[in-house]
């Protein structure tokens, strides 16, 4: 039994956070399924670094620019063919588990990010065009999609609700998913096939504010607010589902929206390179991690219950932080508007490249 299987028995799913071409072509995507993985995520960036690096696209995109595509037309062919063949190497996860896992994730256009109308067209498209019931859409927690989530997941669309960063984000979140839920059952629909995860960034945290404890000398909660924040998030996801409003949709089949910990690649050398993975195992949870962060796992990673250990712990190291002036709040927020941008950038990096290359592949 692999590790990843042993993580499954706890209840934790491990997704990659990464796609390419030559990934799913080479026949080591089917190699990580056979060993255990269950599921994919992308994003603008993973896109950027996939497409606009190397030839492996190259072929495709002369074809689509000699059609007359546009960019974005082209950035899209190129997405959705690379998440057609992804979906289709997971399908056998997907129905092993009767819909629990085997999903990739697409994300729609960060430029949507604050764009409610937007977002809700963008995600029927995607999702007609894509094709797939392991299809997850990605749509970020921002306060203008949050009615997205809610009307997509009313029409039975899976959503991978990304850039989370806070308690209070859960909380929308989850109410946004059981009225989503409430709708979909209201119109005849079947809630035991749709799925959703609320993907709740980690090591963001730790990052922004470790330089601000080193300039005031609190070393000890170096490298501890990211779990921490991480694992108040989790109590408060078991406590969403105890409530009586759950229980009907449960009845009917629902399953709850799992938290998936996001961003757990080590950016400080200083710490274990598993710790993001190592520290928040747990029932009904995803970690997505970058093919490095799943290879050091699988190579030196331990399997145990962790994701609720201490919590007291976690919550005494928010108030220290709150105590030496540094408000765990700001931080969410400017880390949520940083993530918008951040992925807005590599989308618009990915596109100029593209555009670039379009040029050159123009007939004269």
């Amino acid at each position: 039994m692999s590790k990843l299987d042993e993580l499954a028995e706890l209840g934790q799913s491990i997704w990659l956070d990464f796609i390419h071409r030559d990934l799913l072509t080479s026949g080591q995507l089917d190699d990580l399924v056979a060993q255990g993985l269950r599921g994919m995520t992308s994003n603008p960036s993973i896109f950027n670094q996939a497409i606009s690096q190397g030839d492996a696209y190259d072929d495709d995109i002369k074809g689509l620019v000699a059609s007359g595509k546009s960019v974005q037309q082209i950035y899209e062919s190129l997405a959705f063919a690379d998440i057609q063949a992804a979906c289709d190497a997971l399908r056998q996860v997907y129905e092993k588990t009767e819909g629990l896992d085997g999903y990739v994730s697409l994300e729609v256009s960060p430029t949507l990010a604050h764009d409610t109308r937007g977002t809700i067209d963008q995600v029927r498209s995607y999702f007609q065009a894509v094709q797939r019931p392991n299809l997850m859409i990605k749509i970020p927690a921002t306060r203008e999609g949050i009615p997205a989530i809610e009307a997509m997941l009313g029409e039975g669309i899976n959503v991978n609700v990304t850039l989370m960063f806070s308690v209070s984000q859960l909380d929308d979140v989850s109410a946004a998913f059981i009225s989503g839920l409430e709708h979909f059952k209201g119109r005849g629909g079947d809630v035991s096939r749709v799925a959703s995860v609320a993907s709740f960034f980690v090591s963001r945290v730790d990052s922004m504010i470790d330089p601000m404890l080193d300039e005031r000398g609190v070393n000890e909660l170096r490298g501890q607010l990211g779990l921490a924040n991480a694992r108040l998030a989790y109590r408060r996801f078991t406590q969403i589902y105890q409530d009586e409003r759950w229980q009907p949709l449960s009845q009917a089949g629902a399953r709850v929206q799992r938290v998936l910990w996001g961003s757990t690649s080590t950016k400080d050398p200083a710490y274990p390179d598993t710790m993001y993975v190592d520290e928040l195992i747990g029932p009904h949870t995803v970690n997505t991690v970058p093919p490095e962060t799943l290879e050091a796992f699988l190579d030196h990673g331990t399997v145990a219950r962790t994701v609720d250990r201490d919590v007291d712990g976690a919550q005494a190291a928010v108030d220290k932080l709150a105590e030496v002036g540094i408000d765990l709040g700001d931080i969410t927020d400017e880390l949520l508007a940083e993530g918008v941008q951040k992925f807005a950038s590599a989308f618009d990096n990915l596109l100029q490249s593209l555009e670039a290359r379009r040029a050159a592949l123009q007939p004269s």
